[in-house]
């Protein structure tokens, strides 16, 4: 069953492991920030750091594990149809439209949809980390190190499938940030699926 995120709201729902998450982009250039928790002690999060440290690059794909800020494996990505993800950047929010984009009334953003997504778990608004962002396409000059956010290579219908590694509390949203996505909001679509044999 494919459930939808609708465009700027976010969800959280338990993933047991060796289970498969399926994120969709349904309409194409939009980007979806996944966090990930552990089930068992939600002080266990998905960690940007130690999964680039280990990668050895910053982009990840196919075969790649995101860790734990306990060196554990959390997901694997088993599939890959788009290639270009983002693990550098923090969840969009009110104090991201306010200074990168000047607004005077802001949104609160990815940020604030994790907040509430993740609220029923006991997991408060320090505890969320730096997303995986799927799908998010970041230039990086690898001589000055700007970053630039580009509009996602993702076509209509693309996904990239995780599993999970140990039973988890993911929270996912529809990207709120208009760099993110070209300034057109749109839904993320995902399925959760036993893993093959």
């Amino acid at each position: 069953m494919t459930h939808r995120i609708p465009p700027r709201s976010g969800t959280a729902f338990e993933l047991k492991k060796g289970q498969l998450l399926t994120v969709v982009d349904p309409e194409g250039e939009q980007v979806s920030d996944l966090v990930a928790f552990s089930a068992a002690d939600t002080r266990e999060y998905l960690s940007s750091g130690r999964s680039i440290d280990y990668a050895g690059r910053i982009f990840l794909t196919t075969g790649d594990i995101l860790y734990s800020n306990r060196s554990v494996p959390m997901l694997r990505i088993v599939e890959d149809e788009v290639g270009r993800h983002d693990f550098s950047l923090t969840p969009c929010s009110r104090d991201t439209f306010s200074i990168i984009y000047g607004d005077t009334d802001p949104h609160h953003g990815c940020q604030g949809n994790l907040e509430n997504a993740l609220a029923p778990y006991g997991i408060g608004p320090d505890a969320i980390p730096i997303a995986f962002n799927v799908f998010m396409h970041v230039a990086v000059d690898s001589d000055n190190g700007e970053i630039k956010v580009l509009p996602p290579l993702s076509k209509p219908g693309q996904k990239t499938v995780f599993r999970a590694e140990m039973d988890l509390v993911i929270a996912m949203t529809a990207c709120s940030a208009g760099q993110s996505n070209n300034f057109r909001y749109k839904p993320i679509d995902y399925r959760i699926d036993a893993a093959v044999a």
